[in-house]
């Protein structure tokens, strides 16, 4: 059952000042009843015949209107200021709580301010560093795979030009089927790294005009692709995007043949599914193909099944522009990659929790 009032460190805060100022007034209050002090008896009634009516006891005088006014007055006071203390103390960890959903998509995302009680600020120092320290990480990373894989494209060449000496054009054949392979890795490995570091400028796109030229592409070159809908134009990276859309819909039709694009927005988001007409994906690997280099197809023939990159870059993309690249078994056969965008990406990247 979902809690209708959230659990968080504001709401613990601000719910015990309120309850202390309460439990306050209640103590006040019966203690002013309890001990009021003795009150002048009342002036002695007679009845209508003069005699003397007996004495009745009476406790201590109502309070005035005035006092009840101010009570409400004082607790609605202190409580708009327990209020205002609470949020300011939380805002820190309501700050690096973001900062900590972001770092896993977006490493180049800019340090968190180290502000509020000590104790946070020391938390956002080490934050800061720690995110420094990874990024440091993953470029060196890159640099030497990338450095590796640049490096293997000499003996590649020599390889080629050798086995052009030879007199077996069969063997020929075969080893230059390889190079190709070895080749298109490499190619492949490049552009996921170069990926993985490009910077981008947010811009405007329309994202329904990007979608037909990309069906128009396609035809263009012998595939059957379906479009149909449209959305308002997004913020987003266009880059990212378009590379997304590219590996997606190029996984389609390898291995379905013939696409869809089904394009919907659904209040500040838009959904795109990229339908194919194949095997599709098995339940349980449906996980492991976002991995980098993980192909379904066994065969090691780069024309059937690829490198493996590309739906680890279309993943990598849809995160870095605030958006998920989920994949469904859809029910009359084939596959369904979904990307689902908000229309600014960016407040979605900023501004997640």
């Amino acid at each position: 059952m979902k809690r209708l009032i959230r659990d968080t460190v504001f709401t613990r805060l601000f719910g015990l000042v309120v309850a202390s100022l309460l439990i306050s007034h209640l103590i006040s209050g019966l203690l002013f009843f309890t001990f009021a002090g003795d009150h002048p008896p009342p002036p002695p009634h007679y009845d209508q015949h003069g005699k003397l009516m007996p004495h009745q006891h009476h406790g201590p005088p109502p309070l005035p209107p005035d006092f009840w006014v101010a009570q409400v007055l004082q607790l609605m006071a202190v409580s708009l200021l327990a209020w205002y203390g609470a949020r300011r103390l939380v805002q820190p960890i309501h700050q690096l709580t973001r900062a900590a959903s972001r770092l896993g998509d977006n490493l180049e995302a800019p340090p968190i301010a180290e502000s509020g009680p000590d104790e946070t600020r020391q938390a956002a120092r080490l934050f800061n560093q720690m995110q420094d320290k990874i990024r440091l990480q993953m470029a060196e990373r890159s640099r030497f795979l990338a450095a590796v894989s640049h490096d293997l494209r000499t003996p590649l060449t020599r390889i080629r030009l050798r086995s052009a000496q030879m007199h077996d054009e069969e063997l020929q054949t075969k080893l230059s089927k390889d190079i190709d392979d070895m080749a298109s890795m490499l190619d492949a490995t490049l552009a996921y790294l170069r990926d993985d570091a490009q910077q981008e400028h947010w811009q405007m796109l329309d994202i329904t005009a990007l979608l037909h030229v990309l069906a128009e592409d396609a035809e263009e070159l012998g595939h059957e692709v379906a479009m149909s809908g449209d959305a308002d134009s997004l913020y987003t990276l266009p880059a990212s995007l378009r590379r997304c859309l590219d590996n997606l819909l190029e996984n389609a039709l390898r291995y379905g043949e013939r696409a869809g694009i089904v394009l919907q927005q659904q209040d500040d988001r838009i959904q795109i599914d990229i339908r194919d007409h194949g095997p599709g994906i098995p339940e349980e690997r449906m996980a492991s193909v976002f991995e980098p280099f993980v192909r379904l197809e066994e065969s090691r023939n780069r024309h059937t099944g690829g490198v493996g990159l590309g739906l680890a870059i279309a993943r990598d993309a849809a995160r870095r522009m605030g958006g998920t690249l989920t994949l469904h078994n859809a029910d009359g056969g084939g596959l369904i990659a979904r990307l689902t965008l908000p229309l600014d990406a960016r407040k979605a990247v900023l501004y997640q929790d």
